[in-house]
């Protein structure tokens, strides 16, 4: 069949379904059945999975002229997927058109949930199209005779590639293909990204900064108008004094409404916690809503997830209380409305969200902003503008992870070995490991034969051994069986299954919170109050408790989250703009606050750096308001507070949230000398934050996960889970080696390195220092709290007080400051 004939078959297709291809899937259609490689990007619910899924069918025909009557065995594509819960539906996806075109090809999914019995055929049989994840994907790296399985292959798409991108998953993506490129060499890479700043360096770490396959390839965007409407729901009266402690519940009723107009709604929140506490809340003061109203999170057991997913499918459900695990690509039709519940912090996440709605091409999505606090109502209209002229954040690619490489090397030292110079060339090839020297490269082969230079002593960091031939290999079945079990990137908090007494798994909790708890206490988790009786072997045992027993809601560490920069940038813009006339809606529903602000300091404009200092029952408060999101307020507040306390000592506790920082004393700051002494200088900033932030201690945490990935501590068997403390302990012994007696150790330099970069964000940190020293800055001395500062002051007070007695306090406090 010539190109035109194998185009026929599409459209038809195609016109079965009542559907006309978009251009973008012609193009692309046309793009890989020239043999090229390329990045698709299009936005969610635009038939993105169609784009690629039939030219690798066209070429499957093309090649086989019969192929209804012969069916050639062997994997011809693979597809990878960040997440595990989007493989059944691009599953289904493929299996349509193979039904409808009537071929003999086979689709298999291989994720962590795939059964044994089920990998076994695959080894045996591979299907035509595998379905997978970047971790299931090394595992496969590490199983005999694996070249066999892939030689075949003739294309592999990285689905959702700007969410493995900026993260050590997408480096393990980065190092699979290298090989691949080798095993399979007639292979197109393709990949797929919906919301994405850096395009152009998205492809390139994709295909490899100087590689072939980056020569002949092709960008497809796909220019569709989706229209995303963004209603923000402003309360009748606003707060002067707006505080973060509320979580929006005082909207609940707003919300429901929203909720009974609409077909299906998703209510999306930030974190677990939230999400337990939001859906509990409406329950209970909308009886009617059970039955009717589930939730998901991914601490909540696989088999209810997927009861939610399908359920949303079939229309029984008229709202769904989750975070980002269904954030992305799942395929929910009768999804009508989005409510966004607090500050996505980031434009990428929203619009990812918002395309939740209306998931179908040409349709409308509808999206509602609920502020939690007044303050964060500022964030609406900075994101409509941003949804309007697609301002999306870059994703950092990282560079230079030697945990990951030590990891994979392992990995294909396990299987059937490895011939250290063709390796070499291939990792050289990525974009991570592009700048690698040689003495780095022999570093890290004398790490995973040697277990360097500190740990020789060890026989147990001698995992690889050198055969005579030269070749790299692990012949330990021990040493082997370790490691598969602990391939992956992702280190959390250690988690403990939560299970009824009498059997029944509800889902898992992490091991710091159950730790708090003693039998007998009752706590929420996935929307049931449940009596703890004991724990045994990481397993966390509860009965059904009492429906009135007081109980506290399940929490997690990773509950705070910052603004990007793109998002900061937007948001000072909007926040300058309550000084002139063109106001949003939402910030005149702000008016009291404003009015209240002016009044006690100023509501700063865009040439301007406010600080003010006031006096409290509590101490002396200083508050430096720089709107460039949480984790920059956390190292300026420490950046600060050290430079302070080098003029005259002085001890501070610190407060931060996106807007800005607070140093609280018990003696007055000589604000005049801080301005003289010009310590908003970016000069000395790396030494500077070093000594400030106790950035070995920060490093010493970094580098529990590095050790994890690498392979130096084990994370345990089925069962039998190292406890976190024990890993702690374990991985900072191990830290404390290499300080001491090996203090050039590559994975010690990376945990400081990945310090500063990804958590201290300390690039960022220099653009804002720069960008204050060309603003004027405004040192206001305030008679009493102002409304700007008072989510800082509250949100510290929140640590020590439970949320009924913060909420009195709260109202005396307001009461007291508006006299």
């Amino acid at each position: 069949m010539n190109r035109e004939q194998l185009f026929d078959l599409a459209n038809q297709w195609f016109e079965q379904k009542g559907w006309k291809p978009f251009p973008f899937q012609a193009q692309t259609w046309t793009a890989f059945l020239q043999g090229k490689n390329g990045l698709l990007n299009a936005p969610t619910g635009s038939g993105k999975t169609y784009a690629l899924w039939i030219p690798i069918v066209l070429d499957y025909i093309q090649k086989n002229p019969d192929y209804k009557t012969k069916h050639k065995l062997g994997l011809k594509a693979i597809w990878i997927t960040p997440l595990r819960a989007l493989s059944t539906e691009i599953k289904q996806a493929a299996e349509r058109v193979i039904n409808d075109l009537d071929l003999k090809l086979t689709v298999g999914i291989r994720t962590g949930d795939t059964s044994s019995a089920e990998r076994a055929k695959q080894k045996n049989k591979m299907p035509d199209l595998l379905i997978t994840t970047p971790e299931s994907m090394q595992l496969m790296l590490a199983s005999k005779g694996y070249e066999n399985l892939f030689k075949s292959c003739l294309a592999i798409v990285i689905d959702e590639w700007h969410e493995l991108l900026g993260s050590k998953r997408g480096v393990q993506t980065e190092l699979a293909l290298s090989r691949l490129k080798t095993i399979a060499p007639a292979m197109r890479i393709w990949g797929i990204s919906a919301t994405i700043g850096n395009l152009h360096q998205a492809m390139q770490v994709l295909l490899g900064p100087e590689s072939q396959q980056l020569e002949k390839s092709v960008m497809i965007r796909a220019y569709i108008n989706k229209k995303i409407n963004v209603h923000s729901i402003i309360p009748d009266k606003m707060d002067s004094y707006p505080w973060r402690g509320h979580m929006g519940l005082h909207l609940i009723d707003e919300v429901a409404q929203i909720i009974k107009k609409s077909r299906t709604t998703l209510v999306f929140t930030n974190v677990r916690a939230q999400c337990e506490i939001w859906y509990q809340a409406l329950l209970e003061k909308y009886p009617e809503f059970a039955g009717e109203m589930a939730m998901h999170h991914g601490s909540i057991s696989r088999e209810t997830r997927q009861w939610v997913e399908q359920a949303i499918r079939d229309e029984q459900l008229k709202a769904v209380v989750c975070t980002s695990s269904l954030d992305l690509g799942v395929d929910f039709a009768p999804v009508e409305t989005v409510i966004q519940i607090g500050g996505p912090k980031g434009v990428a996440r929203f619009l990812q969200r918002a395309g939740r709605s209306g998931h179908r091409p040409g349709e409308e999505s509808n999206i509602y902003f609920l502020a939690t606090h007044a303050l964060e109502l500022v964030e609406a209209s900075p994101l409509r503008r941003a949804v309007k002229e697609t301002v999306v954040e870059d994703r950092i690619p990282y560079l230079n992870s030697w945990d990951v490489l030590v990891q994979y090397l392992v990995t294909l030292a396990v299987s059937d070995g490895f011939y250290p110079k063709q390796i070499y060339n291939e990792v050289k090839s990525t974009f991570c490991y592009q700048a690698m020297t040689e003495d780095e490269w022999q570093w890290i082969l004398n790490f995973i034969t040697r277990g360097s230079q500190s740990l020789q002593a060890y026989d147990e960091y001698k995992k690889v051994e050198i055969e005579d031939d030269g070749k790299f290999k692990v012949n330990s079945r021990a040493i082997a069986l370790r490691h598969r079990m602990q391939i992956g990137t992702i280190v959390g908090d250690a988690v403990m299954n939560v299970k009824y007494m009498g059997g029944g798994y509800i889902g898992n909790i992490e091991e710091w919170f159950i730790s708090k708890l003693k039998p007998g206490d009752v706590f929420i988790f996935a929307g049931r109050k449940l009596e703890l009786y004991r724990t045994k072997n990481m397993e966390v045992l509860v009965r059904r408790a009492n429906p009135s027993a007081k109980a506290q809601h399940a929490s997690w560490m990773g509950g705070r989250m910052t603004l990007s920069a793109q998002m900061s940038e937007l948001l000072r813009e909007e926040l300058y703009a309550a000084n002139t006339k063109k106001m949003s809606a939402e910030l005149k529903a702000l008016a009291p606050v404003f009015k209240r602000q002016r009044k006690e300091s100023i509501v700063p404009n865009d040439s301007e750096f406010l600080i003010e200092t006031f006096k409290t029952r509590e101490g002396y408060h200083a508050i430096f308001y720089p709107f460039e999101g949480r984790y920059v307020h956390e190292a300026l507040a420490s950046l600060l507070a050290y430079r302070i306390s080098l003029l005259s000592p002085i001890t501070f506790s610190l407060a931060y949230n996106d807007y800005g920082f607070e140093l609280l004393s018990d003696k007055e700051i000589d604000m005049q000398q801080v301005l003289d002494n010009d310590l908003f200088t970016p000069q000395h900033l790396h030494y500077d934050l070093q000594q400030s932030l106790n950035a070995t201690e920060m490093a010493r945490r970094k580098f529990r996960d590095i050790a994890v990935i690498s392979g130096l501590v084990f994370t345990g068997y089925p069962g039998k889970v190292v406890k976190t403390k024990h890993l702690q302990s374990s991985s900072q012994l191990i830290f404390e080696v290499f300080k001491d007696h090996e203090p050039d150790n590559l994975l010690l330099l990376q945990a400081y390195r990945e310090t500063f970069e990804h958590q201290l964000e300390e690039g960022r940190l220099l653009l804002a220092l720069e960008r204050i020293q060309q603003q004027t800055t405004v040192w206001k001395q305030c008679e009493k709290p102002t409304p700007f500062s008072f989510p800082i002051i509250t949100d510290r007070l929140r640590e020590r007080l439970s949320s009924e007695t913060l909420a009195d306090r709260i109202k005396r406090m307001t009461a007291s400051y508006m006299k």
